[in-house]
């Protein structure tokens, strides 16, 4: 099997995002099933909100460059989402926005078409933030992404964690590295 390249990255600019903890255990679980895997952290590369007025006049933005590349090169995705309101943060939404422009001497959605994806989210509440996952998936799938069917929804995610990152329960910890698992071993059967 060929050795996959992972994306990881949390949906969520915060520094102390529960999400940015939770795509670390499962990029834990992709890197131990053999993939070479990229955390990013998503405040690291700001972007303007899309606007197609910008992008007509600028093009795409350095760090949507910088960004799409990394999509492009992977795989891969290990997303975890926050959950704004039932649905994906604005900073997960935009980022898929800009990455999902068509470029010149690019296939079709280049940064997503066929990329093996796991999803997860977590939340304070009692839901994990699970409503938003199903927006998330929706339009990963519309953009030809092939969003596998494990998934995970963590609650109460205020109490979760470890200082040094790990989940305080083993089965939850064990679920979430799966999930990083599986996205590597599809993305490596995929590649032959």
């Amino acid at each position: 099997m060929a050795t996959p390249r992972i994306l990881a990255f949390a949906g969520s600019l915060r520094r102390d995002s529960y999400n940015k903890k939770m795509v670390a255990v499962a990029a834990h679980g992709a890197r131990a099933a053999g993939a070479e895997v990229t955390i990013l952290d998503l405040a690291s590369i700001p972007l303007p909100v899309f606007d197609e007025d910008l992008e007509a006049r600028d093009g795409l933005p350095a760090n949507g460059r910088k960004l799409k590349d990394l999509l492009i090169a992977s795989q891969g995705l290990l997303i975890a989402s926050p959950e704004y309101n039932s649905s994906m943060s604005a900073a997960l939404k935009n980022v898929i926005d800009w990455a999902s422009r068509p470029a010149q001497g690019e296939a079709p959605l280049a940064a997503f078409a066929n990329k093996v994806v796991g999803v997860m989210s977590a939340s304070p509440g009692a839901l994990g933030g699970l409503r938003g996952l199903v927006h998330l998936r929706a339009v990963l799938g519309n953009i030809h992404s092939i969003v596998l069917p494990d998934q995970f929804a963590l609650t109460m995610a205020h109490e979760a964690f470890n200082p040094d990152g790990s989940m305080k329960d083993p089965k939850k910890q064990q679920t979430v590295e799966g999930i990083g698992r599986r996205v590597a071993e599809v993305a490596g059967r995929l590649m032959g």
